[in-house]
């Protein structure tokens, strides 16, 4: 099940993509079944559906947190000159951070050399904390497209990654949370006005998602649609103003921002 966060005529809602999202908007193309409540509890269809090109796409979850992973494929490190790490690397990216798709991304006025970093995102359903390793998929609702854009200059000169993963529009999240995925061998592919920058697969992570969400949950309290960031295959490059960035997973969709000067 797709499901995804969306406006219309200043209302906001939750609602189930039916068809194929990549067909063409026409008569029997794709649409939304507004849902009754949201998707962090039971609920229902209310049979209301609006054709998803009539829509405007919103970040499909509003994040307490963004709990990223650094260095978790061995390809992208070695890239990078570091070390694959012996226990995942947490870092967080604020609310703030989230924008949806479609949506500009300013490039930040504090760096020169802004980098894509196309990853899978877990959604979670519930809150939870010290999951054990057998209930990890109990608390997960889905998985989304992402992109942890980081200022990769600021990276390499501070010590801490809040400035360079944190600023503002700097997690792009979408299109739609699919509930109804099996993550652990899943294509990744990051295009730069259509040129391939960037193509792994889930099954080539160091930590797994399980690893991953026992390891954060034995620090912290993950809320009802907080997201983890799984890390991102090799490939990474830098973004210029006006550069359309598309992130594509497979089984999910793809997430499509352009980068513009920030004003």
């Amino acid at each position: 099940m797709r499901i995804a966060r969306f406006s219309i005529d200043g209302n906001v809602g939750f609602g189930v993509v039916e068809g194929d999202p990549s067909s063409a908007a026409a008569e029997g193309g794709p649409v939304l079944d507004i849902i009754k409540g949201h998707p962090f509890a039971e609920f229902e269809r209310s049979g209301q559906k609006v054709p998803l090109d009539k829509v405007r796409l919103l970040p499909p979850v509003l994040p307490s947190k963004v709990v990223g992973i650094g260095r978790n494929y061995a390809e992208h490190a070695a890239e990078l000159g570091q070390q694959v790490p012996d226990v995942p690397i947490a870092f967080f990216k604020p609310s703030t951070s989230v924008a949806g798709p479609g949506d500009p991304v300013a490039y930040p006025s504090f760096s020169g050399e802004l980098h894509h970093e196309a990853e899978l995102a877990v959604v979670i359903g519930r809150m939870c904390r010290e999951v054990p390793r057998d209930r990890v998929q109990d608390v997960i609702l889905g998985y989304t497209c992402a992109n942890d854009l980081t200022a990769r200059d600021v990276q390499r000169r501070e010590s801490q990654w809040t400035r360079a993963k944190g600023f503002d529009g700097s997690c792009p999240l979408g299109p739609w949370v699919e509930t109804e995925l099996d993550p652990g061998d899943l294509g990744i592919m990051c295009t730069v006005n259509g040129e391939q920058r960037q193509l792994g697969r889930t099954s080539d992570m160091v930590h797994s998602i399980t690893d991953l969400i026992v390891h954060i949950t034995e620090a912290m309290t993950l809320l009802p649609g907080d997201v983890v960031l799984t890390g991102t295959p090799a490939g990474v490059g830098p973004l210029n103003v006006g550069d359309e960035v598309a992130v594509t997973i497979e089984g999910i969709g793809t997430l499509t921002n352009k980068v513009i000067k920030r004003g």
